[in-house]
């Protein structure tokens, strides 16, 4: 491959990433404290957004993936969504004794992550990392083909969905870490830093393509199954406590669609 196709992958993994900045960016237009209901809201919100992104970014396309490469798509998909369900249990285990230790450490409450929003970064940092990874096999198999325009439209296509899908991404980590008492600065790093792996994602399978497009499936799967997981444990909980306004259940319908929407309209 060279060099000359990096910058394309660079330039879209690198608006892929401004949008995740962008939407981190909502913590400086939003207030600190927000009301319960907003809270709940948004936290449904979150939750529907990525049980779309697990299905339509990576499930769906992991399963039209091994079908291209002459496999069956249901061993990928099933296999690769079970070890990132799995792989978050033995994190979610981790993390709780490590606050636990943290806490008995300290009687006082210092300025650091929940487990739950920790989680929440992760999960969101590692469905980053196959969507860069797709823009990089995207624009690589267009440098194959000689650029053509067929090609390169569907990459920068490809492109622009996901840096418009990781906008709420982006302000599903920040928010909450605002809410736990980070000022704007340190919540917007945060809700940026996720979006970062996605450049270095894609330029590393411009690279290593035919290593890394076998096993993409399987990739694709596990950052699903890793979300799903972070949704069902944190994020539906959260939506609903002493809510009797099923507001939480509202936000999580309108962000279902959102995303799906965006997915189907633009991938």
């Amino acid at each position: 491959m060279e060099w000359e196709y990096i910058w394309p992958v660079l330039a879209a993994t690198g608006f892929t990433f401004a949008m995740t900045a962008a939407g981190a960016a909502m913590v400086f237009l939003l207030g600190r404290q927000l009301s319960p209901a907003l809270m709940k809201a948004f936290m449904g919100f979150a939750g529907g957004v990525m049980i779309a992104a697990s299905v339509w970014s990576l499930l769906l396309p992991a399963i039209e993936e091994a079908v291209r490469q002459g496999k069956s798509g249901v061993l990928p998909a099933a296999g690769g969504f079970a070890f990132g369900g799995l792989f978050f249990l033995v994190v979610d285990f981790a993390l709780q004794r490590l606050h636990r230790e943290k806490l008995e450490q300290s009687a006082v409450r210092e300025k650091r992550l929940s487990r739950k929003t920790s989680m929440l970064f992760l999960a969101v940092t590692l469905h980053n990392i196959p969507e860069g990874m797709a823009v990089g096999v995207a624009f690589a198999m267009a440098a194959e083909q000689g650029l053509q325009e067929v090609s390169m439209v569907s990459a920068i296509a490809l492109a622009i969905g996901i840096g418009i899908q990781n906008f709420p991404e982006g302000a599903a980590i920040a928010l909450p870490l605002r809410q736990e008492g980070l000022n704007r600065r340190q919540a917007f790093l945060y809700g940026a830093a996720s979006g970062i792996v996605e450049p270095l994602a894609g330029i590393l399978t411009v690279f290593a393509v035919g290593m890394i497009q076998p096993v993409l499936p399987w990739v694709l799967s596990f950052a699903a199954g890793a979300m799903i997981y972070v949704v069902v444990e944190e994020l539906v909980p959260e939506a609903h406590i002493e809510s009797g306004l099923k507001i939480g259940t509202i936000g999580a319908l309108v962000g279902f669609l959102v995303m799906m929407v965006l997915d189907v309209a633009l991938g």
